[in-house]
């Protein structure tokens, strides 16, 4: 796996969506939403001997199963590096994404790695770990030059999936663009790949994977966060009753972070970063 060098990101605010400017085509910018401010907790490990993930099977690339059967992806990946560096016995367990709430409630398992969304109902049902990744979004195009790229300029039709967040986030923050919905995202690849469209506004996430198969195009300007939009991220689901098991968690994705560790899984899955 190629890694990339890393390089200076500068973070500016922008009607309350935060925005990172990467120098360079073949700059990755790693995901690290550790509080470097904050001091890790001191916590006895031994009070948390195990922890039964449970995840789910069909969320490429973050949870699935191979060509032989195998459950991989980068929440697997994540799950077994945390219980390494914390030195817990960890098992993982896949359940069908429509089982899986009845599974921690029945007390199949202690946590959940699969994309449970951060919202108010969950926040009634488990304690979240610290968000790992977030999932911003992107603009996408066959733009050369990176360093002259500025969304208010763009006066070509920008391709979105049609009634989704990112539609309503360009009409809000940028209502001079002109927007071209389109039924899904693949749609907007395709109409970039057969150049009968300039610009994308898509998942960050989703493009990188597409990104990573063509030359037509790349990533335009820098990624765009802003959970009201495009969600909190992703962070592990806990049992209420198990607050523990949540602050251990905490340190070992710390610890993961600040050894480099978190960066190597991220660099592993998505190659073509989307930060």
């Amino acid at each position: 796996m190629k890694f990339f060098n890393l390089v200076q990101t500068t973070i500016f605010a922008l009607c309350g969506a935060f925005f990172l400017s990467l120098s360079g085509a073949q700059a990755q910018q790693i995901p690290n939403h550790s509080d470097a401010s904050q001091h890790e907790d001191v916590f006895d490990l031994a009070r948390v001997p195990s922890i039964r993930f449970l995840t789910t099977s069909d969320f490429p690339p973050f949870n699935f199963e191979d060509a032989g059967g195998n459950l991989i992806g980068f929440n697997v990946d994540l799950a077994k590096a945390l219980c390494a560096e914390i030195k817990v016995d960890c098992t993982m367990q896949a359940w069908p994404w429509a089982q899986l709430e009845t599974a921690m409630k029945n007390g199949q398992g202690d946590a959940a790695i699969a994309g449970l969304a951060i919202d108010e109902a969950n926040a009634a049902k488990y304690l979240f770990s610290r968000t790992y990744l977030k999932l911003p979004a992107r603009f996408v195009g066959a733009q050369a030059d990176l360093s002259e790229f500025e969304p208010t300029t763009i006066t070509k039709e920008i391709g979105v999936r049609e009634g989704s967040r990112h539609m309503d986030f360009l009409a809000n923050y940028f209502p001079q663009l002109k927007l071209k919905p389109f039924e899904n995202e693949l749609a907007i690849f395709e109409a970039l790949q057969n150049g009968e469209l300039s610009f994308g506004f898509v998942d960050g996430m989703r493009a990188s994977f597409w990104l990573n198969q063509t030359e037509c195009c790349q990533f335009l300007g820098g990624p765009y966060f802003d959970s009201e939009y495009f969600g909190s991220g992703l962070a592990v689901a806990v049992s209420t009753d198990l607050p523990d098991v949540k602050r251990v968690i905490n340190i070992g994705l710390r610890r993961l972070n600040e050894k480099g560790k978190f960066a190597e899984l991220y660099l592993k899955w998505f190659p073509v970063g989307f930060y």
